[in-house]
């Protein structure tokens, strides 16, 4: 079911001359602003290797729409039976396909969308925004790896102590996030996101689909309607922050997800606490710290938007993919595969065999 709603001057100086460039870009505070539509072209190769009895290809393809995506088209081509399906929950879209006997099968996709950036402005409340009952529910309910009760509702409800307005809560949950977790660069891919255990443990190191699948978690647990939303990274950050954006064309491990937090005044704001961890990690040599004048102008402006040279894919969790005899999967951010034997490693691109490369189409 497709759930979108309706959608000082000497800091900001000592910012900018901290903020890194890259050569011949221009250097600019980090302050993400809708503005104009960019179009993007998005190929995703996929071949197995090893094909044994019935195998199976799933390639996520965008089906989030709304103010900062648009989705232009999809094409594929293949040596076997590929068709575009629909998950029945959350309307993720992948297109689906399956070879038997072909002795090398290879899928290709080619997703064209278009993207501006997207900021919310806090300081405006409109009270005629609300979501439908339906949909608070919807956006509130536990799943497999995203509980809301036990110690994901006592850390919540912790953190948002002494704070009246949804507004606050959701702050306060960004806040301490950026300020208690730590991403890890020895987890395999974007993390799995089992909240649970990173709070039960006190490990709170991970990456973007752990550490914004934990700040969905706690809002969900008070009461805050939120989603994670399931991506890859598409160009250059234009602010110079190279951490947080596509190195090159070849985009095959830049994927990432963000999450968002539906405010009533406000409607879904975007949130991604991730990136903030991710700034002070990888932006400078360490050691670094949020302290350091690149990363408060990051910290700032995550909560309530987004640089959009990233591409949304879906917001489902927990999804049984179509024809599928193996288990469910968490989220459905990377090509998955399968044989008549096995599901195939999606975090091992040369194993598995997938590329995905991504090109800017200019007016």
């Amino acid at each position: 079911m497709r759930r979108r709603s309706f959608l000082q001057a000497g800091a900001a100086a000592t910012a900018l001359n901290a903020l890194p460039r890259f050569a011949g870009a221009q250097q600019l505070p980090f302050d993400p602003r809708p503005g104009g539509w960019r179009t993007f072209e998005v190929t995703t190769r996929v071949e197995i290797l090893k094909p044994l009895g019935t195998n199976r290809a799933w390639i996520p393809v965008p089906s989030v729409e709304g103010d900062y995506q648009k989705v232009i088209g999809n094409t594929w081509s293949s040596n076997g039976q590929a068709r575009i399906l629909s998950d029945g929950k959350y309307g993720a879209t992948m297109v689906a396909c399956e070879w038997s006997g072909q002795p090398a099968p290879r899928l290709e996709v080619t997703s064209t969308i278009a993207t501006r950036n997207r900021r919310i402005d806090l300081s405006k409340r409109d009270p005629s925004i609300k979501i439908d009952p339906e949909t608070a529910k919807f956006a509130t309910a536990p799943t497999e790896l995203i509980p809301t009760d036990g110690i994901v509702r006592k850390t919540a409800y912790e953190i948002t102590r002494g704070k009246s307005s949804d507004l606050d809560k959701a702050r306060a949950i960004y806040e301490w996030i950026v300020d208690n977790t730590f991403r890890d660069p020895k987890v395999q891919g974007c993390g799995v996101g089992d909240i649970k255990s990173m709070l039960e443990t006190g490990n709170l190191g991970g990456k973007c689909a752990d550490l914004n699948a934990l700040y969905v978690g706690l809002a969900r647990s008070v009461g805050l309607p939120a989603r994670d939303v399931y991506g890859i990274r598409v160009a250059k950050s234009e602010f110079g922050y190279r951490s947080l954006g596509a190195g090159s064309p070849n985009i095959t491990k830049a994927q990432h997800c963000r999450a968002e937090v539906f405010l009533t005044g406000f409607g879904w704001v975007p949130v991604d606490p991730a990136d903030v961890r991710k700034v002070v990690l990888e932006e400078k040599p360490q050691p670094t710290t949020l302290a350091d004048p690149i990363v408060p102008p990051v910290r700032a402006r995550l909560f309530g938007a987004w640089e959009m040279n990233w591409l949304a894919y879906n917001e489902g969790a927990d999804l049984k993919l179509p024809g599928s005899s193996g288990p469910q999967v968490g989220f459905l951010m990377y090509p998955q595969g399968e044989t008549g034997r096995e599901r195939l490693d999606s975090l091992d691109p040369d194993g598995f065999k997938y590329t995905i490369s991504a090109r800017e189409i200019k007016a």
